[in-house]
């Protein structure tokens, strides 16, 4: 997902007066911004940035409605909108699959091994941003049985 496009979105759900989508998709453009100035490239934003505050902004949100309680409705749909919303540009994920297709085809080697802190090591490298942690750590753990 590139910036441009979020903002162009913003843009259409203000002119749309959809409040609660401009409000979602405002959070995630100022969380890419925040993170663009820390880490020095506020005018060149790359799409593998936006793509990892993305993410990171969907995990808070799950861990929001994960911790919500259950008698507070209201709150929770609306952290279900917003999750919702900003999963639309989330990029797609590797499923666990192509993690272990990628990991018997490139790191053959490194499997061999069986040692999972070098495999993590050599894997999160190439795979970063493209599966979700959990799913490497798994495979990983699967391969090294």
């Amino acid at each position: 997902m590139n910036m441009e496009q979020l903002q162009k979105d913003m843009i259409a759900a203000m002119k749309a007066h959809d409040k609660e989508r401009k409000d979602a998709i405002s959070s995630v453009v100022q969380a890419v911004k925040k993170v663009a100035i820390d880490e020095g490239h506020r005018d060149d934003i790359s799409e593998e940035l936006v793509n990892r505050v993305i993410q990171k902004e969907l995990k808070s949100v799950k861990e929001q409605i994960d911790s919500c309680p259950a008698d507070r409705t209201e709150l929770k749909a609306e952290y279900q909108f917003r999750y919702d919303v900003i999963a639309e540009y989330a990029p797609t994920l590797l499923s666990a699959e192509e993690v272990e297709a990628i990991l018997k085809d490139k790191f053959a080697e490194v499997l061999a091994t069986k040692n999972k802190g070098q495999i993590m090591k050599a894997v999160m490298a190439e795979l970063k941003g493209k599966a979700d942690g959990k799913v490497i750590n798994e495979v990983v753990a699967k391969l090294c049985e």
